[in-house]
């Protein structure tokens, strides 16, 4: 049996598959997925598992050099990415490295998602709670 804190057969899979600069989305309860695209549905009712547990255990197992978020999450959900930078700064500190971070219309990210390995549901039910993550290489 694993010893790390990723149980789950599909992600862990996924993960240890990313090359460098590949793309994986954890998306919330509501976002499209891309029909050429894997998708891995993790929720099971409203609020389980969170957008940022998900986040949480992935970025636990998964190296990460850059994360792409929807604009509409610094009006629509604004404590969410407060929680979300935290995360981000943790993982920064972590890794020892700087995560890139940029900005587009949510339009634009939904495009976005189709050049991704996965997407991730959660069971998360608040607005733009969505993140590419880019890939790093550990060395």
């Amino acid at each position: 049996m694993k010893k790390s804190s990723l149980l789950n057969a599909e992600v862990s899979h996924v993960i240890a598959r990313l090359g460098h600069t590949d793309q994986l989305v954890i998306g919330d309860a509501g976002l499209p997925v891309p029909a050429a695209c894997q998708r891995i549905d993790l929720a099971l009712t409203q609020g389980v598992p969170t957008f940022l547990q998900v986040l949480e255990v992935v970025t636990h197992e998964m190296q990460v050099e850059r994360a792409i978020l929807a604009e509409e999450i610094l009006t629509k959900n604004p404590q969410l990415h407060e929680a979300l930078l935290t995360q981000l700064t943790q993982l920064e500190q972590h890794q020892g490295n700087t995560i890139a971070l940029d900005y587009v219309s949510h339009e634009a990210f939904k495009a976005q998602t189709e050049k991704s390995r996965a997407v991730i549901r959660s069971g998360e039910c608040s607005p733009y709670a969505n993140v590419i993550l880019c890939a790093g290489v550990t060395f």
